[in-house]
């Protein structure tokens, strides 16, 4: 069984992530996972940069220098590396698999846009779009917003929310038929109480491979102890 991580944050370009680039690989490598996903906050959520000031492409460069570093340490430490995004929009999240650093760099316009036309334009453009723990409950979270029309999937299961956000987030998908996946949220690598994701019968060796091996179904969502912690 083949074991992937769709889900999670690397400081510094996530401020609210508190374990590097090379710290977080080789947590999951201890653990046996075949591959993880970088997806650290996008230029539009919390990102240690200053997104008022400086220029797209300066800002959209540092964003992926964290993906960059993972790749360069891939071979080294043995495990595969997969790029992905998560947009923000007034503490609702997403994850977006499926487009890379040049698609961003040629599409500064996405930063106009309102979320929901956004995320239609993403798809459009061949992004496989996830709501990230969608019934996440906050202090800073004013409301829950649903985008029902501009996702593929709903992550079922989030290691960080409460059995009652993750079960309102299953039933959401459920109820409308949207295709289920599920990750860490991890933003510590090693200090991460629980852990989630997806594993398969067969390896995924890119991004085209996990959106092909979620809308077939080939694999199926887990949810475990950190067995270190």
């Amino acid at each position: 069984m083949f074991k992937y991580e769709t889900h999670l944050h690397t400081s510094p370009v996530s401020a609210c992530a508190h374990a590097s680039v090379r710290e977080t690989l080789e947590f999951y490598k201890r653990l046996s996972y075949d591959g993880i996903f970088i997806t650290n906050h996008f230029v539009d959520g919390n990102i240690s940069f200053d997104y008022r000031t400086r220029p797209y492409e300066e800002r959209i460069n540092f964003y992926f220098s964290a993906y960059e570093e993972a790749l360069e340490l891939s071979d080294e430490i043995g495990i595969k590396i997969f790029c992905g995004v998560e947009m923000s929009y007034g503490g609702s999240d997403f994850l977006i698999y499926g487009l890379d650093k040049q698609w961003y760099l040629a599409h500064p316009e996405i930063e106009m846009m309102k979320k929901s036309e956004e995320l239609n334009f993403l798809r459009e453009n061949g992004a496989f779009v996830i709501h990230a723990h969608p019934f996440r409950e906050a202090g800073y979270i004013d409301h829950i917003r649903l985008f029902p029309r501009g996702i593929d999937g709903v992550e079922v299961i989030n290691a960080n929310r409460t059995d009652f956000e993750n079960r309102m987030a299953r039933i959401y998908a459920e109820n409308y038929g949207f295709l289920q996946s599920a990750g860490s949220d991890n933003h510590s690598a090693s200090a991460q109480k629980m852990l989630a994701g997806v594993c398969s019968d067969e390896p995924i060796n890119s991004v085209s491979d996990f959106i092909e091996f979620v809308k077939e179904g080939k694999f199926k969502v887990f949810s475990m102890p950190n067995p270190l912690n």
